[in-house]
């Protein structure tokens, strides 16, 4: 299996090690890289790229908006979701050739609220997830706006944002009503759908959250301090890795191999151990004592797939 970057310069692509990954998407920064079935997905900031033969080949999928933040299949398959910026949501039922709007998803109660000056005065579908026991239904996390859930598809639309930060950077889903949310100001968990959220970081003194993922029962989180544009000085990131064996009723702290001005922005399991991507390009690996470096690519990695 090879393993998929997509980072600031475009996707790249393990050869016999990480130090040997060629670019294979020059299509600038790439916020998401995902697998589904035979088909692997690249949202960037120039449009959606698709691959089916292992992530060597890539075709530009025509979303109508061009910076694509997000992307998921329907669990049957038969459906493409694409998050874009400013915040939209599209739909494509025959594999990328047309796409539709979701006209519902304009129509949330809170739209007129989802912007910062940091993105232009605007907002993004940061987040999109489904999963198999709940096939109907799609969770969006939005940058800056909250979390929101489908459950016929993508057609109507419910605001789940009551009691979880709004700055929402991605949206686990666990299962068809647990979702963990990494968020600008907290990481957040529920269990019945977005209905209500607990906060799980209070014991911790980081809270900025970009991902979480899981791993044969164990929960894996990186935070900072405080948002990016506080990394500048000696102090950088001045980031953590948490891991969380009880559901993530708790965090753990865990030695970081990083130095100050590293953050961990992305995760995946690969060859049997979970891996991270930071934001010097570097990638980790979690062995049985702890955290060791792998490889390295030359951009910031955002997102990492396994193919």
């Amino acid at each position: 299996m090879s393993l998929l970057l997509g980072t600031r310069d475009g996707v790249f692509r393990s050869g016999e090690s990480l130090d040997d990954a060629e670019r294979v998407v020059d299509a600038g920064n790439t916020l998401r890289v995902r697998t589904f079935e035979a088909s692997a997905y690249a949202a960037t900031t120039s449009g959606l790229y698709r691959s089916t033969d292992g992530g060597a080949e890539w075709e530009r999928l025509d979303v109508p908006r061009e910076e694509v933040y997000s992307a998921v299949t329907s669990p049957d398959g038969e459906r493409l979701y694409a998050g874009t910026h400013p915040a939209h949501l599209y739909v494509s039922m025959d594999s990328g050739e047309t796409w539709n709007e979701y006209e519902g998803f304009q129509e949330l109660p809170s739209r007129d609220e989802w912007h910062t000056p940091r993105h232009r005065n605007e907002a993004h579908v940061r987040s999109l997830g489904t999963h198999p026991d709940a096939p109907e239904r799609v969770i969006a996390g939005v940058e800056v706006g909250g979390v929101h859930v489908s459950d016929d598809r993508g057609e109507t639309w419910t605001e789940r944002r009551e009691g979880v930060h709004d700055d929402v950077h991605h949206v686990l889903v666990l299962g068809d009503e647990e979702y963990v949310a990494s968020t600008g100001g907290g990481l957040y968990r529920t269990r019945d759908t977005g209905r209500s959220w607990t906060r799980i970081d209070e014991a911790v003194d980081h809270s900025y959250f970009r991902e979480a993922f899981a791993f044969e029962g164990t929960l894996y989180v990186a935070a900072a301090r405080d948002p990016p544009p506080t990394w500048g000085g000696e102090s950088g990131a001045d980031a953590a890795l948490f891991e969380s064996r009880d559901g993530g009723d708790t965090l753990d702290s865990v030695s970081y191999p990083g130095d100050p001005e590293e953050f961990v922005l992305a995760w995946t399991a690969w060859d049997g151990r979970v891996v991270a991507g930071t934001t010097e390009g570097r990638v980790l690996a979690r062995e049985p004592d702890g955290w060791t470096t792998v490889g390295h690519v030359p951009s910031g990695v955002r997102s990492l797939a396994v193919v």
